[in-house]
């Protein structure tokens, strides 16, 4: 009896294993090499960060070009061709047999890998990563409405989001591709995230330089006062109070 149990658990696990690999050769291959996505998704998301950043020096077109590249490589993991599920998908297929890893919503590995049940699209970390991307694109867009007020009327600037963060855009740059990884994480893009972190991070040291050299001690005040890239949280109590009275 129980050779033939042990028979029958065998028989079990070869036939889900079949039915998944069917499954991945015919629903998988359907929900990938849509490029025409992967072009409209990058033009739109691109061009949406254009509409909010305005770069201008050639400083500003290396970090948005660097910002471009990370969106041209999640999207054609997302809708073109799934590299990091194919890389992973042995390990992937042993450890969670019954899932379809090369179907879209496994794309969402998050939710895959906790046990979501439900639609991935309404998880807990595909919510998130749209918060991160919607304040990231605020960051950015409210920011560059400061600093070109102030660069118009030839001040420094250190109003608004200013006057909690030095760099409030690439600080925006940074929430939106640290949501895209919460929603679709990918090797590439994993990769990419902290050496454009580290990347932003310089240029904006070379562009205190140039602020300092412009503006001298108002400057040197301003930043004894401002952190970098993530505000305090007594300077925003004390913005807070100062609003109230």
């Amino acid at each position: 009896m129980e050779g033939m149990e042990n028979m029958e658990d065998i028989t079990t696990r070869q036939s889900n294993r079949e039915r998944v690999e069917s499954s991945v050769m015919t629903d998988g291959a359907s929900d990938y090499g849509l490029w025409s996505l992967v072009v409209l998704n990058s033009a739109i998301f691109i061009f949406f960060a254009f509409s909010f950043f305005k770069p201008q020096t050639r400083r500003d077109w290396r970090s948005f070009g660097a910002f471009s590249a990370f969106l041209v490589a999640l999207f054609t993991e997302m809708y073109g061709f799934p590299l990091t599920l194919y890389f992973l998908s042995g390990w992937l297929q042993s450890q969670y047999p019954d899932v379809n890893w090369l179907a879209h919503d496994s794309g969402h590995l998050l939710e895959m890998l906790f046990g979501w049940k439900g639609s991935p699209h309404f998880g807990p970390f595909h919510l998130l990563s749209t918060v991160f991307i919607g304040l990231g694109f605020y960051l950015i867009a409210a920011g560059w409405r400061t600093l070109y007020a102030a660069q118009k009327a030839g001040q420094l600037a250190t109003t608004g989001l200013y006057a909690h963060v030095r760099h409030p855009q690439y600080s925006g740059f940074v929430l939106i591709m640290f949501g895209f990884l919460l929603q679709w994480p990918t090797l590439l893009t994993l990769a990419m995230f902290p050496v454009l972190v580290w990347m932003y991070s310089r240029l904006s040291i070379h562009e205190e330089r140039e602020t300092e050299k412009a503006f001298g001690s108002d400057w040197r005040a301003y930043a004894a006062r401002t952190p970098r890239f993530i505000p305090r949280l007594r300077n925003l109590r004390r913005k807070e109070i100062e609003e109230q009275e």
